[in-house]
C-alpha cells in the first residue's frame, strides 16, 4: 500500500488529492493545513493519519482538542511541517502547500529520500540548483503535479533520449482578462480577478494566473524539471484547457497531453507512475469541444511574464526575488492597498534589486526572498 504525507491538505489541490487516495485506497498518514481546523478535523476523521501539522498555532491547539479521541498526534509550525515532510514511513510527499513555506520541507524530504510529488512552485522558482542537485545527489525522483509540467513529463516518457527533445510547449488559459490591454486593467478589481474561466483554485493562484505571474513561474519550473533552455520553452495560451502542454521532438512532431481541465489526473499520475490506473475523472470528448484556439501571448500587457523569463535569463537570486515580490504584491492586491497593474511593477523592480550570486545557498534563497518582500512593502508605504 502506497504512504502518503500530504503537505496542504485543505485546498484545492489537497482536497482532490485526497479524491485520489479515497479511490485507490491510498494511506494518508501524515496531513498539514494553515489554520482550516474544521476541514481538516474531517480529514483527520476519515484518513486516521498519524500525524498532523498546523502552522497556525492557536489552530493547532483547538484541533489537538478536538481529535483528542484519536491516535493522531498534532504538531504546529515549520518544525511539524517538515516533521510530516520526512516521516518515516511515508514513501511519498505530495507538497501542495502555496508560497515559500513549502520549500524548507522539500528540501528535508529529499534528504529523508521521499519521492517528490511536487505542486509547490515555489520550490523549484526559488531553490533551482539547490532542489534539483539534492535530488540528484539522493537519487530522489521529482514528480510534476502542476497540469502543465505533468503534461510534458507524460509526453516525455516514450523519448528515446533527451536529446530527441527540441522544445517545449507550455500552455497557459490566460486567465479572466485575456484580450484586454493593459489600460483596461487600471480599475479591475480582485472580484473580477478570481473569476478564472477554466480551473477552480485558491486566491492566490488564480490572481498569478489572471497577471500570467503563474505562466512565468512554471516557465522557470520547467526549465528545473526539464533542463531545458530558456529560448526553447515557448508559452501558448490556449484558452479551452484541454491541450495541457505538449513537446516538439527534433524530428518537428509534437506529442501533446490531453484531459478535461481536472486536477486529478496529474495528482493520479504522480502518484500512480509509471503505471496508470481508472481515474474519477470523465473522459474527455473532442467533438463536445469543437475546436481547440490557440494565441500568442500579450507581453506588453501581462508584464509578470517577462518579470519572470528576465529573472531565470539574470539567474542568481533574480527568481527567488520575483517570487517572494510577488506573494506580498498579490496579498496588497486582495487587500485593495494596490492596482492589479500595480503587481508587475513591484514584482519587477524588487527582482532586479536581487544578487546575481550563482553558488547559493538556502540561507541566501530566505535572505533574497526576505528582501523581496520588504521592498515591495517599502515601496507601498
Amino acid at each position: 500500500m502506497k504512504r502518503i504525507s500530504l503537505l496542504g491538505s485543505t485546498g484545492s489541490i489537497g482536497t482532490q488529492s485526497l479524491d485520489v487516495c479515497r479511490m485507490h485506497g491510498y494511506k494518508v498518514v501524515c496531513l498539514t493545513a494553515n489554520s482550516r481546523v474544521d476541514i481538516i478535523e474531517k480529514q483527520v476523521r476519515e484518513f486516521s493519519p498519524k500525524l498532523v501539522c498546523m502552522m497556525n498555532e492557536d489552530s493547532a491547539l483547538d484541533l489537538k482538542e478536538r481529535i483528542k479521541d484519536t491516535d493522531t498526534k498534532v504538531t504546529c509550525g515549520m518544525d511539524g511541517l517538515i516533521e510530516c515532510a520526512t516521516y518515516k514511513n511515508a514513501d511519498t510527499v505530495l507538497n501542495s502547500v502555496v508560497g515559500m513555506v513549502g520549500l524548507c520541507p522539500t528540501l528535508e524530504a529529499i534528504k529523508a529520500k521521499k519521492t517528490i510529488a511536487l505542486a509547490n512552485k515555489e520550490t523549484l522558482v526559488a531553490g533551482g540548483h539547490l532542489v534539483t542537485n539534492l535530488a540528484k545527489e539522493n537519487g530522489v525522483s521529482i514528480l510534476p503535479v502542476d497540469s502543465e509540467h505533468s503534461a510534458i513529463f507524460q509526453s516525455m516518457q516514450g523519448m528515446p533520449s533527451k536529446s530527441a527533445v527540441k522544445k517545449i510547449i507550455l500552455t497557459a488559459s490566460g486567465g479572466p482578462f485575456f484580450g484586454k490591454k493593459l489600460e483596461e486593467l487600471e480599475t479591475v478589481t480582485a472580484a473580477d480577478a478570481l473569476k478564472h474561466p477554466n480551473w477552480d483554485m485558491g486566491a492566490k493562484i488564480t490572481i498569478d494566473s489572471a497577471t500570467m505571474m503563474n505562466k512565468g513561474l512554471e516557465f522557470i519550473e520547467a526549465k528545473w524539471l526539464f533542463d531545458m533552455p530558456n529560448e526553447d520553452i515557448e508559452i501558448v495560451i490556449h484558452r479551452e484547457s484541454v491541450l495541457h502542454s505538449a513537446i516538439v521532438y527534433q524530428d518537428n512532431s509534437m506529442i501533446a497531453q490531453l484531459g478535461v481541465p481536472d486536477m486529478r489526473i496529474p495528482i493520479q499520475y504522480a502518484l500512480t507512475y509509471p503505471e496508470r490506473e481508472a481515474s474519477p475523472v470523465k473522459p474527455l470528448s473532442l467533438s463536445d469541444y469543437g475546436k481547440l484556439t490557440f494565441f500568442e501571448p500579450d507581453y506588453d500587457t501581462f508584464k509578470c511574464i517577462n518579470v519572470c523569463k528576465n529573472a531565470i535569463d539574470m539567474g542568481g537570486l533574480h527568481p527567488a526575488a520575483a517570487n517572494g515580490a510577488n506573494e506580498v504584491s498579490v496579498k496588497l492586491f486582495l487587500d485593495g492597498k494596490i492596482k492589479f497593474t500595480d503587481i508587475a511593477y513591484l514584482n519587477n523592480e524588487a527582482m532586479k534589486n536581487a544578487s546575481d550570486k550563482k553558488d547559493f545557498t538556502l540561507d541566501d534563497v530566505l535572505e533574497a526572498d526576505r528582501r523581496a518582500r520588504e521592498y515591495v512593502i517599502e515601496a507601498v508605504k
